[in-house]
């Protein structure tokens, strides 16, 4: 054994899993308001000084990446680019290095409000790939859904996307019941026909205490019915390994070509067991699973002279405490008390 060499730090946990996803929540502001995500009368949004600031965020990056071994980071919000500083964090991050000596895969999870104006300095920062959220493709419905009327800037969003080479696009779409089953297929049509990867999401019990119903929710199983009754699908080879998404080829037709789609079950097929991520808050928080009802503070000691060694060790540790399964399915529980927008997508 050689004496004084150490071992490299990673995010293990005690359930074999290692954590090289990390998302970052830069903001728990939005300029949407989302039904399942928050209060139509919007949140009480963290106080200016307990949000982490540009050059915390970066050196909580340098650490995640060049200590722990994170490969991915995804920034998040909240609605990230309400972050003035957007670019600047991007490029600061587009210069790490992992300890194979490459470069973090860099993207970003957004509501496409502004990011036509934006993309294309955002592409110069170093972002690799982006997901945009779109519920609904009819205006009535998106604008009840995310109370506010803001489907075209959405789209706009898309289009920009697409035009300066952050492919392949993505686009994540809650579907709920009562509320868009009718656009499923319309989605699928029109992300096929643009090579869009879309992806549905489960409803999860991320929004306003007390206000989601597992009975309301509509699962894997009736959105791939829903899909049925228009195209040919058949489950894809991909492997699914840690991504949240299971993959159905869609067989081309006369009508559109072919393609994926997928479908990320959180409540009915959860990936606990091969789950690579772990989370920081924008106020500083390591949260080791979205649905977690505990965290651990990391901005306390990074603004007291903690090392970035004695950091790191502190997000090793928490993150070894992480749970072997969000437990949705299990009777005893218990919403975490945050919503999304304060965690980070």
């Amino acid at each position: 054994m050689t004496v004084g060499v150490r071992v490299p730090l990673r995010l293990a946990d005690a359930h074999g899993r290692v954590a090289t996803d990390l998302r970052v929540s830069l903001t728990d502001r939005c300029n949407l308001r989302c039904t399942y995500c928050m209060p139509a009368d919007g949140l009480q949004w963290f106080p200016t000084d307990e949000v982490l600031t540009d050059a915390e965020v970066l050196r909580v990056l340098a650490i995640a990446v060049g200590q722990l071994g994170v490969t991915r980071i995804r920034f998040t919000g909240g609605e990230p680019l309400l972050r003035r500083s957007l670019e600047d964090i991007v490029a600061g991050s587009a210069r790490l290095r992992t300890r194979g000596g490459g470069t973090p895969e860099l993207s970003l999870t957004t509501n496409g409000i502004g990011l036509d104006k934006r993309v294309t300095a955002l592409v110069a920062a170093g972002l690799n790939r982006v997901n945009v959220s779109l519920d609904s493709l009819d205006r009535d419905r998106y604008a009840a859904l995310a109370r506010r009327d803001r489907l075209d800037a959405v789209l706009a969003g898309l289009a920009a996307a697409e035009a300066a080479g952050l492919l392949p696009v993505k686009v994540n779409a809650v579907i709920m019941r009562g509320h868009n089953e009718a656009d499923v297929v319309p989605l699928a049509q029109f992300c096929l026909e643009r090579r869009y990867q879309l992806r549905y999401i489960e409803q999860m019990p991320m929004g306003p205490q007390h206000q989601w119903d597992r009975s309301q929710m509509v699962t894997q199983a009736e959105i791939l019915a829903l899909l049925g009754q228009r195209f040919d699908l058949a489950p894809a080879a991909e492997p699914r390994g840690s991504a949240p998404a299971e993959l159905w080829r869609v067989a081309p037709d006369d009508r559109q070509p072919g393609g994926l789609l997928g479908v990320i079950p959180t409540v009915t097929g959860p990936f606990c067991a091969a789950c690579d991520r772990t989370r920081i808050t924008a106020d500083g928080q390591i949260r080791t699973c979205l649905f977690s009802r505990t965290e651990t503070d990391l901005r306390t000691p990074l603004r007291h002279g903690a090392s970035d060694l004695e950091l790191a060790e502190l997000w090793a540790r928490a993150q070894g405490l992480k749970a072997p399964a969000h437990g949705i399915g299990e009777p005893g529980f218990v919403q975490p008390t945050r919503t999304m927008s304060a965690i980070g997508g």
